[in-house]
């Protein structure tokens, strides 16, 4: 794989074999990002369990402290009557069978989150294979799916995040920027991290923590020693 010189003086900095201490690892990320943007900061948390079993699902949400540093757009689907009330607080898009017929008919796209009130789920179920695979199906797990909208716009604007394993039993998660500096990229990350664990499954074996590596969007990864203490 090619590697530009930034991402190779870069990765200098950083010892792969070390586990560093969660401080230590977000310095080296901050002092490794070379970019003229402002990076995202990444969090990689592997489990020791089988994504391909219904009974060991590791998936959820929490606000993070100081948010992600990226304002997000959300898509409300909800009967006519609290329309206004969703924009009212915040919404970017809200609505019912219009939204759905735009979704279908015109492959609009152009939100990070998904929230629906219970009682347009009906309608929302038909988008399950358009909006599933690119994470924005909204479930009541992930609090998405809920009657409070201002509770769930709020939460979102400020920083919720879904957590959910992929096929590699990996979580990918971003926990902020670069310039956040590392006292609140370490809140953040161990806020993330201790909603992981406590989302343990019943039918989890063995080591459950496997691995835990962040990196910003164009540096290298940076391994943390995750039983450490904070």
């Amino acid at each position: 794989m090619f590697r530009g010189k930034n991402y190779k003086e870069s990765a200098k900095l950083v010892d792969r074999a070390n586990l560093y201490d969660p401080g230590e690892a977000f310095d080296l990320v901050i002092q490794a990002s070379k970019s003229k943007f402002d990076e995202t900061v990444e969090l990689h948390i592997k489990l020791g369990v089988d994504s391909r079993h219904a009974d060991q699902q590791v998936r959820g949400a929490i606000v993070l402290p100081h948010g992600t540093g990226k304002s997000r757009r959300v898509l409300v689907f909800c009967k006519e009557e609290r329309v206004q009330e969703a924009l009212d607080a915040g919404a970017d898009f809200a609505g019912g069978q219009d939204l759905v017929d735009r979704i279908q008919n015109e492959n609009f796209f152009d939100y990070d989150v998904v929230v629906a009130t219970p009682d347009v789920m009906g309608i929302v179920g038909r988008l399950g294979k358009v909006l599933g695979p690119k994470g924005l199906m909204p479930t009541p797990k992930a609090g998405t799916v809920t009657a409070n909208i201002a509770q769930a716009i709020s939460e979102i604007k400020a920083g919720k995040i879904e957590y959910r394993l992929d096929k590699t039993n990996i979580i990918h998660c971003p926990i902020g920027k670069v310039s956040f500096g590392s006292e609140k990229l370490v809140d953040n990350y161990t806020a993330l991290l201790g909603a992981v664990i406590r989302a343990k499954p019943a039918a989890a074996k063995g080591q459950y923590i496997r691995s835990c590596v962040t990196a910003s969007t164009m540096g290298p990864g940076v391994k943390i020693n995750a039983l450490k203490q904070i």
